[in-house]
């Protein structure tokens, strides 16, 4: 317990990651953490997508970017991109797709990578492109956007702990 505390504790977002290609076991091991996330009744609403295919990754952050009417990769360089889209139809699809992202994170942590959450999901595949996207993969039904983890080997050094703000737990 102690180490799953540990790696709570230590968890930072990468924003620079070196361009070496994430091993596919490695990318395996953190999408099935992401299927071991509680959900609402049990529904299971998430969906991830694994995307290691540059181009397809590139596409992605470019989809992306066009939500925020910028031209940078906000992937930040990272050479993989595991996608959480969650079935509408379920009322507690977002919180369903969030706790994927997090226990996601902490599987990359665990296994050495870096690792941020990308947003603008949503919005991404709100448009033609990204529904195209998801249409090209086989994939229908009313899925939204919840996040991109983008994955890979920082380059450069872990962000020290920040300190938590006062009044966070309130014991009652």
């Amino acid at each position: 317990m102690a180490e799953t505390l540990h790696t709570i504790r230590t968890r930072r977002s990468t924003k620079r990651f070196k361009p070496d290609p994430v091993p596919v076991e490695l990318i395996k091991q953190i999408a099935e953490a992401g299927t071991y996330a509680a959900s609402g009744l049990g529904k299971q609403s998430p969906i991830i997508l694994a995307v290691t295919d540059k181009e397809k990754r590139d596409q992605l952050s470019r989809m992306n970017a066009a939500v925020k009417n910028v031209t940078d990769d906000l992937f930040y360089g990272a050479p993989a991109v595991l996608v959480v889209l969650a079935d509408k139809t379920v009322p507690t699809y977002v919180y369903d797709g969030s706790l994927v992202m997090g226990n996601m994170m902490l599987a990359a942590e665990a296994l050495g990578l870096g690792h941020c959450w990308i947003h603008r999901a949503k919005e991404e595949f709100q448009t033609k492109e990204g529904k195209a996207f998801l249409e090209a993969l086989g994939i229908t039904g009313d899925y939204e956007g919840i996040g991109h983890l983008v994955l890979g080997y920082p380059d450069g050094e872990k962000r020290p702990e920040q300190p938590r703000k006062e009044n966070y737990i309130y014991y009652v």
